[in-house]
């Protein structure tokens, strides 16, 4: 039996102030050390029974005790909110084959994710110019789905689909981007198809058309089933960043928030030396979704970065 380091706390000093600790020496050691273990002592009810049978192993043996009954266990009790303060809504189709959709994605897609901010004040300043000079009136949206477009057609990578079955990757040259719309029934997504060669008024008008009968449910099933890419926009309702989930089998979905206003350091001249003055810059975080098996992380920040220099010239679009 080892035993551990003991200490014995002493009375304290005559100061009251703080204890003396004895530690045991080495005559002390080997005096514990050296006595005797004590024998465990038995059970009460062991020593009677074996008494009993070495005094009389001819005898019966004793009958058993009864049971007792068992206790009476009062079912746990479930506070729940009354029926009376909640509905049951069934599921509508819709939402439940987006449940389903969704929740298979997220279980065997392999997400991975990219963010960038992207510069929107060249973009604020172009569609005054639209809205003034040629009464056009076109969104940031609408920005944003023809610069998606256009950089899917310059890395057609991430314009692609996976098929699970075959195990292979498809990629397309035409860019059919379906855009999320919210409706009373759950999310669709019709799609935008050819985007790449629309205009932004196309777009604008497109958009607009089929988010109407989206919310209508007057959408044709060949208008939402397909696309090759998704973009889902929360920024009109103040959400500034978010992670979408991937629509199979696209390969990626592009997450957009809203503009904030940042204060933004100004850049040095290497040469000259010369700082530019802080300045107050709108910016967007744009967040990728993409699926590994398609698309690959420099492939991804490749996109983005042609993505972010398109919203940054944003004539570049009208050409």
């Amino acid at each position: 039996m080892v035993l551990s380091t003991a200490v014995r706390l002493a009375a304290s000093r005559p100061s009251g102030r703080s204890s003396l600790i004895n530690f045991l020496g080495k005559d002390g050691w080997a005096a514990r050390l050296s006595a005797p273990v004590p024998a465990p002592v038995a059970a009460p009810a062991a020593t009677t029974v074996a008494a009993s049978s070495a005094a009389a192993p001819a005898a019966s043996v004793a009958a058993p005790q009864p049971v007792a009954s068992p206790i009476n266990v009062a079912p746990e009790t479930v506070t729940t909110v009354p029926p009376s303060m909640y509905e049951d809504t069934p599921a509508s189709n819709m939402r439940k084959i987006i449940s389903r959709r969704l929740t298979e994605s997220k279980a065997t897609v392999p997400h991975f994710y990219t963010s960038i901010e992207i510069p929107l004040d060249s973009i604020l300043s172009l569609r005054k110019v639209l809205a003034k000079e040629f009464d056009t009136k076109v969104s940031v949206n609408d920005f944003i789905i023809k610069a998606s477009a256009l950089a899917l057609r310059d890395v057609p990578e991430v314009n692609g689909t996976y098929d699970a079955k075959s195990q292979s990757q498809r990629t397309f040259e035409s860019v059919d981007i379906s855009v999320a719309v919210a409706t009373p029934t759950g999310l669709i997504t019709p799609i935008v198809p050819s985007t790449q060669g629309l205009s932004l008024t196309d777009i604008s008008a497109k958009v607009r058309d089929l988010a109407t009968r989206a919310r209508d449910n007057k959408l044709a099933p060949e208008e939402f089933q397909g696309g090759t890419f998704t973009i889902s926009n929360l920024g009109m309702f103040g959400i500034s960043e978010f992670s979408a989930v991937i629509n199979p089998p696209q390969g990626a979905i592009l997450a957009v928030g809203g503009g904030e206003r940042k204060i933004v350091p100004g850049s040095v001249n290497v040469e000259t030396g010369e700082k530019e003055k802080p300045r107050i810059q709108t910016t967007m975080t744009a967040r990728l979704s993409a699926d590994r098996r398609v698309v690959d992380e420099a492939t991804a920040a490749l996109f983005m970065g042609v993505l972010k220099e398109y919203m940054n010239q944003p004539k570049l679009m009208m050409l």
